[in-house]
């Protein structure tokens, strides 16, 4: 039985923490034998704000080789501008997407409120480029977090609009959310998502999948809780919710077998336990990403073999699309 095919994308921007990896990358490793996956780091994404090029580059090697060292072996995994028909796509989509559509999107507002001298119109256009991304695999699902969900609808109706002018040629996709730890807040204001971009100015912010012992022990003892003590699943103590939140996800255990475990203790000695654990985890993605960053040519040859298996689905999705829009 043919496998239904998974899209995503993550950019190459700030340090890789625990959000995105319980947030996307470990469902993607755990879900690896549900899908056929396409995984793409996605650079052109990146540069849609101004990127120094020595860093962006160095970054997106560090990104691959982290992705692999989480775990992904059966997924089609490469870098975005080594396939050239995401922009391709991405043009003839823009050619048939309103504006208003464009001025919805919450992201363009929001980075664009972060930076009103220098908004460009890369930053304004992308989600044409991020619905390329996704149907140009004729993807059936893609993971995404609720906050994420505006994009794949603009997907969805981009598909549907070109299916409708032109004639049946992209799935029309589908978001595959995940319920548990689908959004890791910040450790330092847990009312806001764990996000790259506070982590640069906000060092207790967020945990890097590359930071030592000493430092994710330190960064849990300082996360933001309340004066209750009192460990339980409560949605309306965002604090202890979200380190319990991290908590299940790293452990697989239940919410009531992780309350019975702390019943009798402090946050203190929670917020030990919990450094704990992640150091546990991290410890073995640490140690693989650390060989695979040190052996450029192997992890080249992985990417090189992603964007030719990528490409071949590209080239044909992307040369049905230009034809029935009569380029020549």
């Amino acid at each position: 039985m043919q496998l239904k095919r998974v899209f995503s994308g993550i950019q190459p921007t700030g340090d890789i923490h625990l959000g995105n990896y319980l947030g996307a990358v470990k469902n993607w490793v755990d879900r690896e034998k549900e899908y056929d996956n396409v995984f793409c780091v996605v650079n052109s994404h990146a540069i849609t704000i101004p990127q120094d090029p020595k860093v962006l580059r160095e970054k997106t090697y560090e990104l691959c080789a982290m992705l692999l060292a989480c775990g992904l072996k059966d997924s089609t995994l490469f870098i975005q501008s080594e396939v050239q028909e995401h922009t391709s796509l991405g043009w003839l989509l823009t050619c048939i997407t309103p504006m208003g559509d464009l001025n919805r999107m919450t992201q363009f507002k929001d980075k664009s409120q972060k930076n009103p001298k220098n908004i460009l119109a890369g930053l304004f256009n992308y989600p044409n480029l991020m619905s390329a991304d996704i149907l140009l695999y004729k993807s059936h699902y893609v993971p995404v977090g609720e906050d994420q969900k505006q994009h794949i609808e603009l997907a969805r109706d981009t598909a549907i609009r070109f299916n409708r002018d032109f004639g049946e040629t992209f799935i029309v996709p589908e978001p595959l959310i995940q319920k548990e730890g689908a959004r890791i807040m910040g450790l330092d204001d847990p009312t806001k998502k764990m996000s790259k971009s506070s982590g640069v100015d906000k060092p207790n912010h967020l945990i890097a999948l590359l930071d030592t012992p000493e430092v994710i022990l330190k960064k849990c003892k300082k996360a933001t809780t309340d004066s209750e003590n009192k460990i339980l699943f409560d949605k309306d103590r965002a604090g202890i919710y979200n380190l319990l939140t991290i908590y299940q996800c790293l452990s697989g255990d239940s919410k009531e077998n992780i309350e019975s475990e702390f019943a009798n203790k402090g946050y203190g000695e929670f917020k030990v336990a919990l450094a704990d654990l992640i150091i546990e985890k991290l410890k073995p993605i640490r140690e693989s990403y650390l060989k695979l960053i040190d052996d450029k040519s192997h992890l080249e040859s992985i990417l090189k073999s992603g964007a030719n298996k990528a490409r071949e689905i590209a080239e044909k999705t992307y040369k049905e699309a230009k034809e029935k829009m009569g380029l020549i």
